[in-house]
């Protein structure tokens, strides 16, 4: 799909890019959980979200690389790396679960966007431990 034309390109990262967006979205709408500390509905929510978006973002990642280089190796060599979905779905691991190996480093428009994702890897599991634990705090002092 080397050869795929611009517009092509841009609508498919466009539609990525929506479909991580609906991701953040579903995660935050729903906001009826059990009254526990590990409420396994709202453990499985943020598994199937934070892998969502970690395909999401492999997909992002692999469709940016369409257009230009946006994944390198990093050392002296600087050279691209042969970037097939999996490739990008590696780097995409590593970056949400902010492991950031740094075997593979993102260049151009892919260093913004692997921002984004390092943010969402942090802050949706931090979410989770306090929507996990202010419920917990209201069952506590609720007199009935």
């Amino acid at each position: 799909m080397k050869g795929a034309s611009p517009m092509v390109s841009t609508l498919l990262i466009s539609l990525t890019v929506i479909f991580v967006i609906g991701n953040v979205i579903y995660f935050f709408k729903n906001k009826t959980y059990k009254q526990s500390y590990l409420d396994v509905a709202l453990f499985y929510k943020l598994f199937f979200v934070l892998l969502g978006l970690t395909f999401g973002f492999g997909g992002l990642y692999y469709l940016l690389s369409l257009e230009e280089a946006v994944l390198k190796i990093n050392d002296p060599t600087d050279e691209s790396i042969n970037v097939t979905f999996m490739n990008s779905l590696y780097f995409s691991g590593v970056t949400m679960l902010s492991v950031g190996y740094g075997d593979i480093v993102p260049v151009g428009s892919a260093r913004f966007f692997s921002l984004i994702q390092a943010s969402l890897g942090l802050l949706l599991p931090a979410a989770y431990f306090l929507k996990a634990f202010g419920q917990s705090n209201d069952q506590k002092n609720d007199p009935n």
